[in-house]
This record gives structure tokens, C-alpha cells and sequence, in this order.
């Protein structure tokens, strides 16, 4: 089961979406099948048999054994994902493009550069050769800023700091990668 997959067909999406069929995936946290997850959701045995097989046409469950009781087979299904997230590109038919925002510093310029790197990296792992770990960096951290003008030399410093990186370690002929740092206030947490 992947952790976490991106979600690039407009289909897929719409099946996902569905109020039953949602219920269903999350009922699928655990392998079961169709009369286990009836149990759970309330429903019939026959109508979540319908679900399922829509939802694993779209690559949303996938099959984990079938079991023999009695002259009855029954197929175990678990989600193909933990998690599932839309591409951008699904809800328009061009991708954002970052440079087309001037400011740089704007919050429309940071949705779009991580909305680049949900489609760019999820394209690259959706094609990858299962279990394939993509070469990937990701640093998350929060940060509590004194004042302003400390954000502001922060910043500066960070950019001296990745420029003399890549400096040192770019190389024309080299793998190109993406590095993308963004920073922004942390939303309060619900208590």
C-alpha cells in the first residue's frame, strides 16, 4: 500500500469523491470485504460489491486475497493508498505556472510553486517501478520569529545559503532537481 498517492485522472477523482464510495475507503483502512465493509457503512452487501468494483477500476482498492467458505469466495480489498491527494492539473487543463505570478513573495506564488511540485512529484512517482523510493529532500520546520526585521535577516541569510550550495554543487551535465523552500505563518491549531 503506497502512503500516499496523487490522484492525476479526472475519474479516479470524481469515484474517490462519492459519499459512499468515500465511506467505503475509509471503512478499507483494514483489508475487508464487500460484507465486512456492509457492516461497518450500513449497507448492503450487494450495493458496496457495486462500489468496489469502481472503485478498484480506478486503482483505488486493490485486491489482498480471496477466501473460500464453504462453495462461497469471498475477495479481501484494502485502499492502494493511505492517503490520496488531487493533482492541480486534474481541475484545469494547464498546469499553474509560477512564473507567471510576478510577486514572488505573494501567498498566489507559493500555492502555485507547491501545486507544481504535487503535480511534478506525483507524475514522477505514479511512473515510477513499485517500490522505488524517488530521490527526494524535504525539510519541515517551524520557526518562531522575534520580530519582523529577524524574518526578513533570516530570509537573506537563507538565500546566501542556498546560492553558495548550489554554487558548489551544481553541475550543467548533472540530474536536474527542484529545490523549493517556502516559508509561512503556521495556521493556530483546533483544540
Amino acid at each position: 500500500m503506497q502512503e500516499v498517492r496523487v490522484l492525476v485522472d479526472g475519474d479516479a477523482v470524481e469515484v474517490a469523491l462519492d459519499p459512499i464510495r468515500a465511506s467505503i475507503l475509509d471503512a478499507l483502512a483494514e483489508p475487508g470485504s464487500a460484507t465486512t465493509v456492509a457492516a461497518k457503512i450500513g449497507s448492503t452487501r450487494q450495493k458496496v460489491n457495486y462500489h468496489l468494483r469502481s472503485l478498484e477500476a480506478h486503482g483505488l482498492v486493490e485486491p489482498v486475497e480471496t477466501r473460500a467458505w464453504g462453495g462461497i469466495s469471498e475477495r479481501f480489498v484494502r485502499r492502494s493508498a493511505r492517503h490520496l491527494v488531487v493533482s492541480p492539473n486534474v481541475l484545469q487543463s494547464t498546469a499553474v505556472d509560477p512564473e507567471a505570478i510576478a510577486d514572488h513573495l505573494s501567498a498566489a506564488y507559493l500555492i502555485a510553486v507547491n501545486a507544481r511540485a504535487v503535480s511534478e512529484v506525483g507524475a514522477i512517482t505514479s511512473s515510477a517501478v513499485p517500490e522505488t523510493r524517488v530521490p527526494t529532500l524535504t525539510v519541515d520546520t517551524v520557526i518562531g520569529f522575534a520580530s519582523p526585521d529577524d524574518r526578513a535577516s533570516f530570509a537573506g541569510e537563507l538565500q546566501a545559503a542556498i546560492a553558495a550550495l548550489v554554487a558548489k554543487y551544481h553541475h550543467d551535465d548533472g540530474r536536474p532537481h527542484r529545490l523549493t523552500v517556502a516559508s509561512y505563518p503556521r495556521p493556530k491549531e483546533s483544540s
